[in-house]
C-alpha cells in the first residue's frame, strides 16, 4: 500500500510550492477558526500564505542577526515568525487588539514561549513613533496606508530606516519605482532612497485574496536624505503644484508663480517639459534657483 506522503522531483517545483502554500493557508485558516477570528478586509487584513513570497521578502530585506526590524500590521504573525528567526529585535505594531494575543501565540517557539526578541505594540502605525536608533522596516502593509505611512516614516521620524521592504498594491509599487512617475509619493521616496521592484504577487497568495495585484518593493535609504527638511517640504509643495495639472507643461504651472520662469531658466530646465520628466536633482536645483530669486526680491 502506498503511503499518503507526497513526494516531488525538481521538475515539479511548482507543485511543491503549491503544496507548501496550501499547508500554510490551512494552518492559518485552522488557527483563525479555532480562535473565532474573522478578517476585516476594510482594515487591509489579507494574510500572506505563499512561502516563496515570504522567503523573497526576508531575503531582499537582508535581515542580519544584529538588525532591529519594525513590522507594520503583523496580524497573527505570518511574516513575524520569519523575522524573529533572523533579527536581533522585532517591533510589531498592530492596530487590531484582537490580533495581539494571537500574534503572541502564533509566534511561540517549540517550548511554547514568546520569543524574547519580539516586542508587540498596539497602536496606529501612522501615529506610532519609530525607533531612534538604526532599524529596518519589513511589512505586508494595508494598502490604503501606503502613502501616509511613508510620509510618517520619512518626514516625521527622528531616525529614518536604513531600508524598507514592503508588500503593497502593484500599481502603487510600479509608480514608486518608475523613472518617469506622475506621483508626489515617488518624489518623496527618491529624496530618501532608491526604490526597486522585487516581484509581483498575485491575489491567490493571500487569505482572503485581495481584488488587486500586489508587489514587493525594496527601498534602500541613503545615509542622509538628498536635501534638508525645509527643502524637502518646499520641493513636495512645488511638485504638488506642478502635478495639479498633469498634462500641462511646467510653464503653465510653475511658470505662473512668482520667479518660476526665471528659476527654470537658471536651472536650465525647459519650461515645455512635464513634471514627471524631472529628476530628483533637477527638483532640488529648481528649488534652489527659486529661493535665490525670491531672496533677492525681498
Amino acid at each position: 500500500m502506498m503511503s499518503g506522503r507526497r513526494t516531488f522531483t525538481g521538475s515539479n517545483s511548482a507543485r511543491v510550492q503549491a503544496y507548501c502554500t496550501g499547508m500554510l493557508a490551512d494552518t492559518i485558516r485552522q488557527f483563525l477558526h479555532k480562535n473565532g477570528i474573522w478578517l476585516d478586509t476594510n482594515k487591509g487584513q489579507h494574510f500572506l500564505i505563499d512561502e516563496s513570497v515570504l522567503e523573497d521578502i526576508v531575503t531582499v530585506a537582508d535581515i542580519q542577526t544584529s538588525d532591529s526590524v519594525v513590522e507594520i500590521g503583523p496580524g497573527i504573525g505570518v511574516l513575524t515568525r520569519e523575522l524573529i528567526s533572523r533579527a536581533k529585535h522585532v517591533t510589531a505594531i498592530e492596530i487590531d487588539p484582537r490580533m495581539i494575543p494571537l500574534l503572541r501565540i502564533f509566534t511561540m517557539d517549540a517550548d511554547a514561549k514568546i520569543p524574547k526578541n519580539l516586542e508587540v505594540i498596539e497602536a496606529n502605525a501612522l501615529q506610532a513613533p519609530m525607533p531612534t536608533e538604526k532599524y529596518k522596516i519589513v511589512a505586508n502593509i494595508p494598502y490604503h496606508i501606503t502613502s501616509p505611512l511613508l510620509a510618517h516614516v520619512l518626514l516625521e521620524s527622528p531616525q529614518n530606516p536604513t531600508s524598507l521592504t514592503l508588500l503593497i498594491q502593484r500599481e502603487v509599487a510600479e509608480n514608486i519605482c518608475s523613472v518617469e512617475s506622475d506621483s508626489i509619493l515617488t518624489i518623496l521616496v527618491r529624496l530618501f532612497g532608491t526604490p526597486s521592484l522585487v516581484r509581483l504577487v498575485p491575489p491567490h497568495c493571500f487569505l482572503p485574496p485581495p481584488k488587486v495585484d500586489s508587489a514587493v518593493i525594496h527601498i534602500e535609504c541613503f545615509a542622509q536624505p538628498k536635501a534638508d527638511p525645509e527643502t524637502i517640504q518646499r520641493i513636495l509643495k512645488l511638485a504638488k503644484l506642478a502635478f495639479s495639472k498633469r498634462r500641462k507643461m511646467l510653464r503653465n504651472t510653475i511658470g505662473e508663480t512668482p520667479g518660476g520662469t526665471e528659476a527654470m531658466m537658471q536651472a536650465t530646465i525647459d519650461p515645455m517639459r512635464r513634471p514627471q520628466t524631472l529628476s530628483i536633482d533637477e527638483w532640488i536645483t529648481l528649488d534652489n534657483a527659486l529661493q535665490n530669486i525670491r531672496s533677492k526680491r525681498v
